[in-house]
C-alpha cells in the first residue's frame, strides 16, 4: 500500500476552535492567544489494490479557486474523480470541510469526489446537527443526508469491503471511529483525532479537548503497543513534523 499526506498546511486553535494559518519560517507561537495549539491539517490518500482512499477530508479551503484537497490530489498524480472510498474518523470542521463543495453553475453543494463512496458513522452526524457551531458546521454536512454515495455505519465496529476495519472509540467525540487498513500482511492504522500526533503515541498525554481524555490516553498505549507487534503503520492528521511512522 502507498501512503500520500496531503497536508493542508500548519495552524494554530484556541478556545475560539477557529483554524488560523500559521508559517513556521516567520510567525511566533508565543505571540498567539494563551493555549493555543500548533496543528497540521493532512488528510491522506492511501492506494491499495483495490481503492484509491481518501482518510478524512481537510477543511474545504479554496486554493486558487480550486479545492485544496483537489489540488494537493493532483500534485501527486491522482484526479479526485479516482478516489474510489472517504473513510470518515468524524465530522468535526477542521476533517469534514472539504466533503463537499459549491457547484460554480448551478450554487448547489455536491460531494467533492464524485465517484466515491463515503463512510460515515450515522450517530457521528446526528451528534454533529445536535451539537452544531464552533466545532460542526451543519450546513456543510447537509449533502452527506442527501446523497446516495453515503453509507451510513451504524455498528459499533464492522469490516468494510473485506480488508478495512473500523471501531467506535467514544474518546475525542461521542461516536468518533477510526480505521485499520490491512491488506498483504500490512497494517495502516488511522486514528484521526484519537491518535493525532506521533508525541501523544509515546508519551501519555490527557487532553482536555478530549470527550473523554483519559480512555484518548489508555487507547493510544495500547494501539502503539500493538502496532509494534504487528508493524502498524501510524498516521498522524495533526502533527507538523511526521506524518506518519511505522513501528518496527
Amino acid at each position: 500500500m502507498k501512503v500520500i499526506p496531503l497536508s493542508e498546511g500548519s495552524f494554530t486553535i484556541d478556545k475560539s476552535k477557529l483554524f488560523v494559518p500559521f508559517d513556521k519560517s516567520k510567525d511566533n507561537l508565543q505571540a498567539r492567544t494563551t493555549g493555543s495549539l500548533l496543528v497540521e491539517v493532512q488528510p491522506f490518500a492511501v492506494i491499495t489494490s483495490k481503492d484509491i482512499l481518501l482518510l478524512d477530508a481537510g477543511l474545504g479551503f479554496e486554493k486558487n479557486g480550486e479545492l485544496q484537497i483537489h489540488e494537493n490530489l493532483k500534485q501527486v498524480g491522482i484526479d479526485p474523480k479516482q478516489v474510489t472510498k472517504v473513510l470518515m474518523t468524524h465530522l468535526h470542521k477542521d476533517h469534514a470541510g472539504g466533503v463537499g463543495k459549491e457547484d460554480r453553475l448551478s450554487s448547489f453543494k455536491e460531494l467533492s469526489f464524485p465517484n466515491a463512496i463515503y463512510y460515515v458513522q450515522q450517530r457521528e452526524l446526528d451528534f454533529a446537527f445536535e451539537k452544531g457551531f464552533p466545532s460542526f458546521i451543519p450546513h456543510e454536512l447537509e449533502i452527506l443526508k442527501e446523497s446516495s454515495q453515503v453509507v451510513f455505519l451504524d455498528a459499533d465496529e464492522g469490516i468494510i469491503d473485506n480488508y478495512i476495519f473500523y471501531k467506535i472509540t467514544g474518546a475525542h467525540s461521542p461516536f468518533h471511529q477510526v480505521f485499520w487498513i490491512k491488506e498483504n500482511d500490512e497494517i495502516i492504522f488511522f486514528g484521526g483525532d484519537d491518535a493525532p500526533q506521533l508525541g501523544q503515541m509515546k508519551h501519555r498525554f490527557v487532553a482536555k479537548y478530549d470527550y473523554d481524555g483519559k480512555k484518548a490516553a489508555d487507547l493510544r498505549s495500547e494501539w502503539w503497543e500493538q502496532g509494534e507487534k504487528e508493524g502498524w503503520t501510524f498516521l498522524f492528521y495533526h502533527d507538523i513534523k511526521t506524518p506518519y511512522a511505522k513501528k518496527q
